[in-house]
């Protein structure tokens, strides 16, 4: 085996690594042979000097066979996925697995947890009292087969050298490095047994990519490398300029999703609304219908989903797939139970005008003060923290109207509670003029 030193001033110097190499190096790190701080630097020097096309299929094959695979075969049907590259707000993988599941198709998710100042299905999930993320193979396959749909945490014998990588990028500042996505979502989802995948790229301020052309070059190298591990793609450009639906947080997102699939508002006396939550999940749901072949145009793979929506089928398979996990049911039916903070801040706008940018990044990192993330791994997450917005961006506010609630952590002291207040306010911009919407949807698709 070459030096670990060795391969980290290669790729220091900007020289491309062979496929062997990078299977020692990831062999070494699911196999504890390669320390942490050299790991971290491998990481640091592939984020400056990036990766070749050969490079980043060698890592996510090496990734892929540091573990084991899930044989789905015996499931009938094509096993369809959907990845998010991670945002603020977005809890579209609670709806949209289930969605599917009640359109025809199978859905294996293997989804993560936090990552940087973006919120993780995983750690949604256990907000829900009781809800496994960690079931067995034999679980999961069966779960899958009778409900149509499983979301779990990744296990660990699923791509153990990811699960050590992805827990460093977290907090070694580098996450925003394609080489390193690629690797990191498709090793898990060939994993899994996908054999379709449609991919949600966000970009604007609360994304990783923060610009267009860097969300489509990531979107080409997933579907490209994707299609060299045999799973077949499409990738979706979606603005995160502002957080999607109107919570964030990991209880208020499950009551927002619970309230969308039962067609509901999530609070009483809510402005707002989710309408760009369910335009988002929709699209991206017809992207799925299509590659699992259960209609032949997007058009009426977006008419199967409404339908499957409105008529209430996705709500009662998101409860069997609970039920199936171990989750406290009645938490489902009656949301308000789920965990909550009871030190909760009304927010009044200071000024008047109209919501030109919320902040989502900076939004992101305020939730992780909150506790509702991590600074480190092993931190453990507070679900009732976050905050639920009654505007959003474009509209029209007065000088003391409510924009929203924080929900604090129990422990916080009203110093606290007047910070958290304070970079609230920081991170939100209203002006005189009304500034134009962004569209939700920057690409139809990227095949």
């Amino acid at each position: 085996m070459t030096s670990p030193a060795i391969l980290i001033q290669k790729k220091r110097d900007g020289q491309e690594l062979s496929a062997q190499e990078i299977q020692e190096f990831i062999e070494g790190i699911s196999k504890g042979q390669v320390a942490d701080y050299q790991a971290s630097a491998f990481l640091m020097a592939t984020y400056f000097k990036g990766m070749t096309a050969t490079e980043t299929v060698a890592l996510t094959q090496s990734m892929l066979d540091s573990g084991e695979r899930y044989d789905l075969s015996a499931i009938p049907g094509i096993k369809v996925d959907k990845h998010s590259t991670g945002g603020v707000g977005d809890k579209v993988s609670l709806i949209l697995a289930p969605l599917a599941a009640a359109c025809g198709v199978k859905v294996p998710m293997m989804a993560g947890r936090g990552l940087g100042h973006s919120g993780g299905t995983i750690d949604k999930l256990e907000a829900i009292p009781g809800y496994r993320v960690n079931l067995s193979r034999s679980e999961f396959a069966s779960v899958l087969a009778d409900v149509g749909c499983a979301i779990i945490g990744q296990s660990e014998t699923i791509a153990p050298a990811d699960r050590k990588l992805y827990a460093l990028r977290d907090v070694t500042a580098t996450v925003e490095c394609n080489p390193l996505i690629c690797g990191s979502i498709l090793s898990k989802k060939a994993a899994e047994g996908t054999e379709a995948l449609v991919f949600d790229v966000k970009v604007g301020r609360g994304a990783f990519m923060k610009t267009t052309a860097q969300a489509r070059k990531l979107a080409r190298d997933l579907i490209s490398v994707g299609k060299k591990m045999g799973i077949r793609c499409k990738a979706v450009l979606s603005q995160m300029d502002q957080p999607l639906g109107c919570t964030v947080g990991n209880s208020l997102e499950v009551i927002e999703s619970i309230a969308l699939l039962r067609n509901e508002k999530p609070f009483r006396d809510l402005e707002t609304s989710s309408i760009d939550l369910r335009e988002l999940t929709l699209h991206l749901c017809a992207h799925m219908l299509e590659l699992g072949k259960v209609v032949k145009r997007f058009s009426d793979g977006r008419k199967l989903a409404q339908e499957k929506l409105a008529d209430g089928s996705a709500f009662q398979v998101f409860r069997r797939m609970v039920m199936a996990h171990g989750g406290d049911i009645e938490a489902i039916d009656h949301p308000e139970r789920l965990p909550l903070s009871t030190q909760k801040i009304q927010l009044k706008s200071r000024k008047k005008g109209f919501i030109t940018s919320i902040d989502s990044e900076a939004l992101g990192h305020l939730l992780i003060e909150l506790k509702g993330g991590r600074k480190k791994t092993g931190d453990k997450i507070d679900f009732g923290t976050g905050f639920i917005l009654q505007k959003k961006v474009g509209a029209q506010v007065k000088l003391g109207e409510n924009l929203g609630w924080l929900y604090a952590p129990e422990s916080a002291t009203a110093a606290d509670l007047v910070q958290f207040e304070e970079r609230f306010h920081s991170l939100l911009q209203i002006s005189s003029q009304r500034k134009p919407l962004a569209k939700l949807i920057l690409d139809p698709s990227v095949h």
